[in-house]
């Protein structure tokens, strides 16, 4: 008899906006110990009636109800991380990675670098980590490629750290981060 589907991955994971994407429950699945493949998971998904139409209702109708996100107390509860993209004189594009307490406003990492993938950002959150010995609760970003990558999921899950994404095209999401930004961009890149 197969198990139903609800009863192996549990209401939580359906409700954290996993409607149309098997290949992370099958991520999630294989974390709790589960030995079934991408084909088994795919196929108890379809039988259950999983596989939604990711259509979104009209403007006029609420689509999803986002949880209200908690207050920040105390340090460490919560950073947030984005991109800022500039040019150099001679045309050549770069990137800055900055991380944020939300709670202090402390900038706790700064990265520049031409192409800044997901590794690396492992790479500097292991950094951070080393160095300040402490990691947070929960992390805000954006959608970008780098923060949904694997190598940054299996960190945050190693560390205990929950990822909360932002909406997307909704910078007000993370509205700590894109200030720092602003002011980032204001007093250094703009100046040179």
């Amino acid at each position: 008899m197969i198990p139903k589907f609800s009863d192996l991955i549990g209401f939580t994971i359906l409700s954290n906006h996993l409607g149309g994407q098997y290949n992370r429950i099958h991520v999630l699945l294989r974390r709790e110990g589960w030995k079934d493949n991408k084909k088994r998971v795919h196929r108890i998904y379809k039988e259950e009636g999983l596989n939604l139409c990711s259509k979104r209702p009209r403007r006029s109708k609420v689509a999803a109800h986002r949880m209200e996100r908690p207050k920040q107390v105390n340090l460490h509860q919560c950073w947030s991380m984005d991109f800022v993209a500039d040019q150099l004189f001679n045309g050549r594009k770069f990137r800055l990675l900055t991380l944020v307490d939300n709670f202090s406003r402390q900038c706790f990492a700064t990265r520049v670098g031409q192409s800044i993938k997901g590794i690396d950002v492992v790479r500097i959150m292991n950094d951070v980590k080393q160095y300040h010995g402490i990691t947070p609760e929960r992390i805000q970003v954006d959608n970008g490629s780098e923060f949904i990558s694997k190598d940054f999921d299996k960190w945050a899950y190693e560390n205990n750290v929950t990822i909360d994404f932002s909406r997307p095209g909704k910078p007000t999401d993370n509205p700590y981060i894109e200030s720092f930004n602003g002011s980032f961009r204001d007093v250094c890149l703009n100046v040179n």
